[in-house]
């Protein structure tokens, strides 16, 4: 499932670049697998269920990353950062810089994750097929309790059902699961107008959510409460999603076409990194009343931001021989730097935009060439004043 859309986590790893985190929640959907795969390997295998059971979480949950990955990959190759990939309570998010430009790329990105997932699948099957041979694996898939399926196969089994139920789930034509964004990309296609085939898979999306709490309320009436909860907040959050896509695509809608060269201040004050300090207070900060600014290189290439609270660390007495370079918060992951011909968009999910209140424009060599706010940013996106 790719969304666009942040949250907090706690960082567990970098995989080509792409921060990979854990939201809390998951720790809790963590523990339930295992003890709930103990109880079916030990039925099946017998012995070392419980460290059957947790390899089997922690692979389930590295066939999600590759899943989200698929999506991170192909949108990468497409023009779109992924800032990170979360797993949480009901699986994962590929939190993706801006949406598709047309409708080629969405589709390309939505079925690259299902992609990976059916490869994996499949993988799974091959192996263990090659493992146990025909007749034990056929046992394992069916978790016979005869003694004759051993822990790999039963493992691979495992594996080869979970991710057969998340390929299917995620096929289901309602946004925000990739088989909607796929619906979204194709009546976009037929339409030519994205936020109509928007608010058509976002209505696919909820009426599907909606069946999903209807059966959790079913399963209720029969003594299981624990699927109303799980059907429940499944259906909830696709609500929700589904909602905020239709209500972001409107958005969008109002901003397309526009770059961020369009709404920047193309005159910025940008402060040498070779000034000293003392200059520093009595030419930018006393004289602008800022409380940061952009730091360039002698060529004018933004290379980042010198906060004054920083600056002001430095005793006084010396900072007529340090200089900006000695305080300065180098952007060396381009957090607080945009190319002046991306989409203004792109900046909807910046967390640079929200951390600074401001975005450096740059070109294609580095070069400071304006400053894009977060007000600009809000300015654009207010619906056009009604005319008298």
């Amino acid at each position: 499932m790719s969304v666009v859309f942040g949250g907090a986590s706690i960082q567990l790893a970098r995989v080509l670049g792409i921060r990979i985190g854990v939201h809390p929640s998951w720790f809790v959907v963590l523990f339930l697998m295992i003890w709930s795969l103990s109880g079916l390997y030990e039925d099946v295998v017998g012995n070392n269920a419980f460290v059957l059971a947790a390899l089997s979480a922690f692979l389930f949950f590295a066939s999600v990353v590759l899943h989200e990955l698929g999506h991170a990959v192909v949108a990468r190759r497409n023009g779109i950062e992924t800032q990170g990939i979360d797993l949480w309570l009901l699986g994962g998010l590929a939190r993706l810089s801006r949406d598709s430009d047309s409708p080629g790329v969405e589709f390309r990105v939505a079925a690259a994750g299902p992609a990976v997932t059916l490869v994996f699948g499949l993988a799974c099957v091959g192996a263990g097929y090659a493992l146990a041979g025909s007749d034990s694996f056929r046992d394992a898939l069916s978790f016979e309790e005869n003694g004759r399926v051993g822990a790999g196969e039963a493992v691979l089994a495992w594996l080869t059902w979970v991710n057969a139920v998340l390929l299917g789930f995620n096929l289901i034509p309602g946004f925000p699961l990739d088989g909607g964004r796929m619906a979204r990309a194709i009546a976009w296609w037929r339409t030519g107008d994205r936020a109509k085939a928007t608010r058509f898979a976002a209505s696919l999306g909820q009426a599907f959510a909606y069946l999903l709490i209807g059966y959790g309320i079913y399963r209720f009436l029969l003594g299981d409460v624990l699927a109303l909860a799980w059907f429940g907040l499944m259906g909830f959050f696709i609500i929700q999603a589904a909602r905020a896509a239709d209500v972001q695509s409107q958005i969008t809608a109002r901003i397309e076409g526009l770059r961020v060269a369009d709404v920047m201040d193309g005159e910025p004050v940008a402060v040498p990194a070779d000034l000293k300090l003392d200059r520093l207070f009595d030419e930018y900060f006393l004289r602008y009343g800022y409380a940061w600014f952009p730091v360039v290189d002698p060529i004018g290439k933004f290379i980042g931001v010198v906060i004054r609270q920083r600056a002001e660390n430095v005793p006084e007495q010396i900072r007529p021989t340090s200089s900006v370079d000695e305080v300065t918060q180098f952007d060396l992951g381009n957090a607080h730097a945009v190319p002046i011909d991306a989409p203004l968009e792109s900046l909807l999910a910046s967390e640079g935009l929200q951390a600074l209140g401001a975005m450096m424009a740059v070109d294609r060599d580095g070069i400071l060439r304006g400053v894009v706010t977060i007000d600009q940013v809000r300015k654009a996106l207010r619906p056009p004043e009604p005319v008298a």
